[in-house]
């Protein structure tokens, strides 16, 4: 059985030998062998004289919470075990493109459930431009189809009970096209976004020991990795639901990181910034500890003070010019000196439809108010900056929201809470909604993710269960990386959903 598994980079060596045999591939995550895909992988065999299946490594599977159930070695010896498989080899690219031109089969086969996305799944489009251009053909399995995801949402226990009531109160009220419906109405939707722009720095060190000296902590620096973050990690999060997207924000006139940002941003990104008088680009930097990839230390590099009277005059002209163009406007209030009073007055005068986010950090904690907009249709902010608010640490989240609701007069609340996931009140009536992250990484964005994607459903009038599913479901993805790097793409996300319907 072991000699059948193969690493990617013997996979030309080992095929030139095989130029006279019909090759076949298989690609999937295979995750519960079941009867479905023993007659895919037989029907596969016998077109051809070998039968080369590739699986997706563990990083790179999207299927949703817990997922893969299995791990990448026993996903392989799984496969490796059966009589008409050949050869297994686990890819570690998110796509089977490059392993396809690796292997060049003569036929590349997928499930006969595919058949019918070729139209719109844009990785099957990839695949089959991938399996052309070396001289194959796509071709579509035979038979029942049996889902693993199914399998495994009835069978195994991987979701709490809090997420079982939720998911199954969801799918007695909608199907999963009713939910990617919706979804697909984002698209026509132009999106403007304000807020400051952050380079995020990510620097990478391990502890040497205490100085000779002095008594400080040394650390030995391994690499450095910078993101666009801020509203730019905002604006990358949309850009694959929206038409159109559009950042205005400020940089710095010195080290203001505009070609980084420029090569940052997704293609229908586009960013308008003034240039905050002396002031450097907001750069937010972070030890990491390059074991355990725990944060150790911050260090932030702003001015973090109101636009003078000549820069919130250009910055009033900028947004004079964008913001009636624009079906919503979407406000993400770092409290670094953007928003001035007299650009959140004219924000909320002018705006089509306002979404509001006031983040505290460790610079605005004394000052800093979601209370600063008097008129929003929307509001989203967590839960400690809500107890913030009132100074209230013990009173109920429910009190609390009514609380903010009476004194802002806006319709729709999110409060994001953590690990407990979120909570909403449109108009009188509460939805909550458990998290849905398998594994914290870095919590950094997750707050970013629920604003922008819930921004969307509120403006479409989705109904508020849906929008929580949504905004936790693509929270779930942020925190699994390190860094505001990863962006959220549509597809992932409506696979993800999918899968929780199976």
């Amino acid at each position: 059985m072991l000699n059948k598994l193969i690493e990617i980079n013997d996979i030309e060596k080992k095929f030139r030998k095989l130029e006279n045999l019909i090759i076949v591939q298989c690609h999937g995550v295979f995750d519960i062998l079941h009867y479905g895909h023993i007659n895919y992988l037989i029907f596969s065999k016998k077109k051809g004289d070998i039968l080369i299946v590739t699986i997706t490594s563990d990083k790179f599977v999207n299927k949703g919470y817990k997922r893969p159930y299995f791990n990448q070695l026993v996903r392989a010896k799984s496969l490796a075990a059966l009589e008409c498989v050949d050869y297994v080899c686990i890819n570690n690219s998110p796509t089977s493109e490059d392993i396809i031109k690796q292997i060049k089969p003569n036929f590349y086969v997928k499930g006969s459930d595919y058949k019918s996305l070729l139209s719109t799944d844009k990785n099957l489009q990839l695949e089959k431009k991938s399996v052309e251009a070396v001289g194959g053909k796509l071709i579509f399995s035979v038979g029942k189809i049996f889902s693993s995801s199914s399998i495994i949402n009835s069978n195994f226990n991987i979701f709490n009970q809090k997420q079982k009531e939720f998911i199954n109160k969801i799918k007695k009220k909608y199907s999963y096209s009713y939910i990617s419906n919706q979804i697909d109405k984002f698209s026509s939707l132009k999106v403007l976004l304000i807020g400051e722009a952050i380079i995020d720095q990510y620097i990478f060190c391990n502890p040497v020991g205490k100085s000779g000296k002095e008594p400080i902590l040394i650390n030995k620096k391994i690499k450095s990795e910078k993101y666009a973050g801020g509203i730019l990690a905002v604006a990358n999060h949309l850009s694959s639901f929206c038409k159109e997207v559009r950042v205005l924000s400020y940089l710095g006139d010195r080290q203001n990181y505009y070609e980084f940002i420029k090569k940052s941003l997704k293609k229908n990104i586009k960013f308008e910034y003034i240039n905050k008088n002396n002031s450097p680009t907001i750069l937010k930097s972070r030890y990491i500890d390059n074991y355990t990839k725990n944060k150790i230390i911050g260090l932030y590099d702003l001015n973090d003070e109101n636009f003078d009277d000549k820069d919130e005059k250009l910055f009033l002209r900028k947004l004079e010019k964008n913001i009636s163009n624009f079906d919503l406007t979407l406000v993400v209030d770092y409290g670094h000196g953007l928003i001035t009073p007299k650009i959140s007055k004219f924000i909320q005068k002018k705006s089509k439809f306002l979404s509001v986010n006031a983040q505290l950090n460790s610079l605005n904690s004394s000052y800093h108010s979601i209370c600063k907009y008097s008129k929003a249709d929307y509001i989203c902010v967590h839960e400690g900056e809500l107890q913030h608010e009132f100074r209230s640490k013990y009173e109920k989240i429910e009190s609390l929201i009514l609380k903010l609701q009476k004194k802002m007069k806006t319709a729709n609340i999110v409060i994001t809470q953590g690990s407990k996931g979120s909570i909403s009140l449109n108009k009188k009536k509460f939805t909550t909604c458990p998290a849905f992250a398998e594994k914290v990484v870095d919590r950094t964005g997750a707050g970013d993710t629920i604003i922008a994607v819930s921004t969307l459903c509120f403006k479409q009038k989705i109904p508020d269960d849906i929008t929580l599913l949504v905004g936790n479901v693509s929270a779930a993805s942020t925190v699994l990386h390190l860094g505001t790097g990863n962006s959220i793409e549509k597809n992932e996300i409506l696979k993800k959903i999918r899968y929780i319907f199976k």
